[in-house]
């Protein structure tokens, strides 16, 4: 049997980031087992579902970089494809019309929670041996209603969470589709997993409740059922459901704050899944090493620290060529031109061990290029006294140097420390404030010899 996973997100807002775990379990499970990754758009919505929405979603798949193999398909498209189904329910009885207007909805939940009923549709309308309908009101269309099963059990073996079971009674008589005739949700998901051959739905388990209704669908089409494997919700740190008012949980969030995409997918493919004690991984490993067994019923939590030092290790590990090219439009935000000066792809080697997202790096690379405006504290701490007639005489001892390298310029330090009666940091804090304007920076001997002969000497001097 050939797998086939899907990720169908529905195009109402930004790509969450519980979506894109979604996406990478499905993606990875069909990776490891040689199959068929699909992307479907589920846009049945047509009051929220937006042409931003649908763009967000493509970009954000793009930038984590998962690859989908057929799509994206759009369910707006399917349209007829939808109605001949519904078509052939109601020729079969599984389906029927349902003429109920809004206000005796209303009324029939009103009396139910009066009584301290579950509301639910009577069923008034559904056809029986015996039975007889009401007379079909001549200013009400129709919605359509799937033809629930009265007694028995809807059960599957769930591939994370285990044996799950719904009694039928407990089941309404859903409405697949609207007065104007479009299709609701889950029965559009049927169709679509039925059309498109998935043999595993991996999802959300806000969708367990949804399954037992589908499963009862496919089953009245004598259709084949999926594996469905649920996967449980990602909390904040509070243990809350994650929202955009408190948590970042856009992928345009992660990627504004500076975050790697492929520290974004290592950190997520770890909420709710494990290989002993690894931390860190690319996707490749995580394809060989990703089973639906190894995935926990339970909830997890984001756990900021553990994600960024996650996300310094990717920077740690990737190509400088590559991190200047996803820095450059910080920088020229910023007004920083690294156009003369030293080579950019020198400069990240020195200071990327440093930082846990790009931001900070754009931050770190900056006084090579141009030096800041100094702290008044750090000017009144450093730069007192004799501090700056000392950092002159200094800067002729750098001046002298036939060989600009660190090493040279680190030799000179011992004994001109020596010589002024001072202690290192007596003369590495103002050469850092001079040079660079803060006194956070690497080896202050690497970064000299960085920054270059002629323009250290300008900085110091002006």
């Amino acid at each position: 049997m050939m797998i086939r996973t899907r990720f169908a997100p529905s195009p109402t807002g930004y790509l969450h980031i519980g979506g894109v775990r979604t996406a990478l379990f499905s993606w990875a499970y069909a990776r490891k087992n040689n199959g068929v990754f699909v992307l479907r758009i589920e846009d049945t919505d047509l009051e929220r579902s937006t042409p931003e929405s649908v763009k967000a979603i493509m970009d954000g798949m793009h930038w984590v970089g998962l690859d989908y193999d057929e799509g994206p398909f759009y369910q707006t498209q399917r349209f007829d494809r939808y109605k001949e189904v519904i078509q052939q329910l109601l020729e079969s009885g599984h389906a029927y019309r349902c003429y109920c207007s809004k206000e005796e909805l209303e009324a029939m939940r009103a009396e139910q929670e009066a009584k301290g009923e579950k509301p639910r549709y009577d069923r008034r309308w559904r056809p029986e041996e015996g039975k007889t309908l009401p007379a079909i009101p001549a200013d009400v269309e129709p919605v359509i209603r799937f033809r629930t099963p009265l007694d028995g059990t809807v059960a599957w073996d769930d591939a994370v969470k285990g044996r799950i079971e719904f009694s039928n009674t407990e089941l309404d008589d859903l409405i697949i589709a609207r007065p104007d005739g479009s299709p609701t949700y889950n029965f559009c998901v049927v169709v679509d997993d039925w059309d498109m051959q998935i043999t595993h739905v991996i999802r959300g388990d806000d969708h367990v409740n949804n399954t037992p209704r589908q499963i009862n669908i496919l089953k009245a089409l004598n259709a084949p059922l999926p594996v469905y494997g649920h996967l449980p919700m990602i909390l904040n740190e509070d243990g809350q459901k994650m929202s955009k008012r408190r948590d970042a949980v856009s992928v345009v969030d992660y990627a504004d704050k500076g975050i790697l995409p492929e520290a974004l997918l290592n950190y997520l493919a770890r909420l709710g899944w494990g290989h002993g004690d690894d931390e860190f991984f690319d996707m490749k490993q995580f394809v060989e090493w990703f089973s639906l067994e190894a995935v926990s019923a339970s909830a997890s939590r984001f756990n900021q620290e553990k994600f960024l030092w996650l996300n310094a290790q990717h920077i740690k590990a990737a190509d400088n060529s590559r991190l200047a090219a996803l820095i450059a439009p910080r920088l020229a935000a910023a007004g920083v031109d690294t156009t003369t000066g030293p080579a950019i792809e020198e400069v990240i080697a020195l200071v990327k061990e440093r930082v846990q997202d790009l931001n900070a790096l754009a931050l770190e690379v900056d006084y090579f290029y141009q030096k800041r405006e100094a702290a008044a504290a750090d000017v009144e701490k450093h730069l007192a006294g004799d501090a700056v007639a000392r950092m002159g005489r200094f800067a002729d001892k750098l001046a002298a140097l036939d060989s600009w390298t660190a090493a040279s310029i680190h030799e000179l330090f011992k004994p001109f420390c020596a010589e002024e009666g001072i202690k290192m940091g007596q003369l590495g804090m103002p050469l850092r404030v001079l040079v660079c304007g803060t006194t956070q920076t690497p080896s202050v001997d690497a970064v000299l010899a960085l920054i270059g002969k002629e323009e250290v000497l300008r900085r110091l001097r002006a």
